[in-house]
């Protein structure tokens, strides 16, 4: 008898690397659960697509900041079986000066990435735990590395979240657990496509490129498989050389 699929649920799943990651996983054989909040009919479409290509997939929508509709929709997806791969992928930018930052700026961005790591993760925790195996990966930042002109707020969300991989890598290493992230740096998609020309990312990256989203998903799909069961509580970043 074969064992039974592991599902994954991947925050942020609509969006470009988010979605890279869920085929990674989707063609590995794992059930993935598409998440998505603002972008509710790509997720849907790209579950549509992964199924009509043969694998298994479904998509969820919920705002990972509001952790009662969390909980909710957790509970649903967990009378199912517990999720033993978490991709906290989820996470947004809002730009400005240190100065000239607001306080809703600032606690918006803390509260998609800190909050919603929380919020997800922690719920999904026991029932993983008694399964003796399991996967987290959390997605930073090379600005949680470096440090980021503008982007106080995301370098800070991203490095506290750096610093709960690690803690938690620690509490579950004992139970088949791990618990690593994976920080990309410039990575073409539309976002960074509006942000840096040629000519910036030819100076910045000494590969002279723009990361693709796949190659972030293929770290992931590594990360989460039976073969990288002796890495946890590490940062690994996908950046092309920037440090």
């Amino acid at each position: 008898m074969n064992p039974p699929r592991r599902r994954a649920l991947v925050t942020g799943g609509s969006g470009e690397i988010g979605a890279a990651i869920c085929r990674q996983l989707a063609a590995a054989g794992v059930h993935v659960c598409i998440h998505a909040h603002a972008n509710v009919g790509a997720a849907s479409a790209l579950a549509r697509e992964l199924n009509a290509a043969g694998f298994a997939a479904d998509s969820v929508a919920f705002d990972v900041t509001d952790a009662d509709q969390v909980r909710d929709q957790l509970d649903i997806l967990l009378a199912q079986g517990a999720i033993q791969i978490v991709i906290n992928n989820a996470g947004i930018h809002d730009d400005a000066v240190f100065p000239g930052m607001t306080h809703r700026q600032w606690h918006r961005v803390m509260d998609v990435s800190v909050d919603g790591f929380f919020n997800v993760t922690q719920p999904l925790m026991m029932p993983m735990i008694r399964t003796r195996w399991g996967r987290v990966v959390n997605i930073s930042s090379v600005s949680a590395l470096t440090g980021n002109r503008g982007q106080v707020n995301y370098s800070a969300a991203k490095g506290a979240l750096n610093a709960a991989t690690r803690s938690l890598a620690l509490e579950v290493a004992s139970r088949g657990i791990t618990v690593n992230a994976v920080a990309p740096g410039v990575i073409g998609t539309a976002q960074t496509r509006k942000s840096f020309d040629t000519d910036t990312i030819e100076r910045l990256v000494p590969m002279k490129r723009a990361g693709r989203p796949e190659e972030v998903a293929s770290l992931v799909g590594y990360l989460v498989s039976d073969e990288a069961s002796y890495i946890t509580g590490q940062i690994i970043s996908v950046n092309g050389g920037i440090i």
